[in-house]
């Protein structure tokens, strides 16, 4: 079962970090759901601080037709250190679960992308808004070289803004102002119809 939305229980000389999960391939048996479910305990016990969790949901591959269904997750926690040591700590939570990385948008055991840090840009915002400024074509070919924060594809992630919206609606993005919520109405409605609640034990 998926953990309630809790509240993290660090001080408040923590930042709040927002990490989204994601998986569309088994584990050496392990079904994605127990592979997200565990990931997030996984980081949260690195952490020491007790994670508010979303629901779990079903979403289609982005892009289409590249590969099964995705569960999707996200969880906010509160963090004691710099961006590097948490996306480090994430890359290693990932490897433990056998995520391979190759071709982008491929079909993996485990994704966890750490979405933002409180109101931290990195590396700064010129670079921060280059990058989400960029076309989705050009995002389809184009990787960053380094940690870009907040995420540079959140606001078109209806997949990212759904479970965020669980655990921090009111988050508002240091440069445009938006907050999750705001960025999720603005998404298609189509888009989001086929990003369905999981039940316990489906």
């Amino acid at each position: 079962m998926v953990p309630g939305l809790q509240r993290p229980d660090c001080n408040n000389s923590f930042t709040m970090s927002l990490i989204a999960v994601g998986s569309n391939l088994p584990d050496r048996g392990v079904i994605s759901e127990s592979i997200v479910i565990d990931a997030i305990a996984m980081v949260a016990d690195r952490a020491g601080c007790a994670p508010r969790v979303s629901r779990l949901y079903r979403t289609p591959a982005f892009p289409p037709g590249s590969g099964p269904d995705f569960v999707n997750s996200a969880f906010a926690l509160n963090w004691s250190d710099g961006p590097e040591a948490l996306l480090a700590l994430l890359h290693e939570v990932e490897a433990r679960f056998n995520r391979i990385r190759r071709d982008r948008w491929t079909a993996r055991t485990l994704d966890l992308d750490l979405i933002a840090l409180g109101d931290r840009v990195c590396p700064d915002a010129q670079v921060q808004t280059r990058w989400r400024d960029l076309s989705a074509e050009e995002a389809a070919h184009v990787a960053p070289g380094q940690l870009i924060l907040p995420h540079p594809r959140l606001q078109d992630r209806g997949f990212v803004l759904v479970p965020l919206a669980d655990v921090a609606p009111d988050w508002r993005h240091p440069l445009t102002g938006l907050s999750v919520a705001e960025m999720l109405a603005a998404r298609p409605r189509e888009e989001l119809a086929e990003i369905r609640p999981l039940l316990s034990g489906t």
